[in-house]
């Protein structure tokens, strides 16, 4: 805890679910990204816990500092490891700027690749009738 703080009254905490959301968010955001990737395991701990697991996103925040891990699908075509620059830059301003942490890493994982007609499937499942 900073000097600051301490004159201040209290210590800010900010939620993990709080800065996956964002991290999420600023992904989907990203060009070339086409979807974020769950995987089984993140399916199945949203099931036994009952608690909304952000999809695809898996943070460590501490007092100071956080770290987060994405898993993605990126779009048929684009450069992955250009996607990938772009992703963690925006990922860490957008944590940064929002909560005032410092974003240590942002780890990335490519689990796939989008096709066109995947992608038009995809968001005709998802949209609300």
């Amino acid at each position: 805890m900073t000097v600051s703080e301490i004159e201040q009254g209290g210590m800010i905490r900010i939620s993990d679910d709080v800065v996956a959301t964002i991290a999420g968010l600023a992904a989907l955001e990203t060009s070339g990204v086409a979807a974020m990737s769950g995987g089984i395991s993140e399916g199945l701990a949203k099931r036994l816990s009952g608690k909304q697991v952000q999809r695809g996103v898996t943070v460590e925040v501490g007092q100071l500092e956080a770290a987060i891990d994405l898993r993605i699908i990126v779009q048929y075509g684009s450069k992955i490891h250009e996607v990938c620059r772009e992703l963690q830059e925006n990922v860490k301003e957008a944590v940064e700027n929002m909560t005032g942490l410092t974003v240590v890493e942002v780890n990335i994982k490519v689990e796939g690749v989008a096709f066109k007609e995947e992608e038009q499937q995809h968001d005709e499942a998802n949209r609300v009738k």
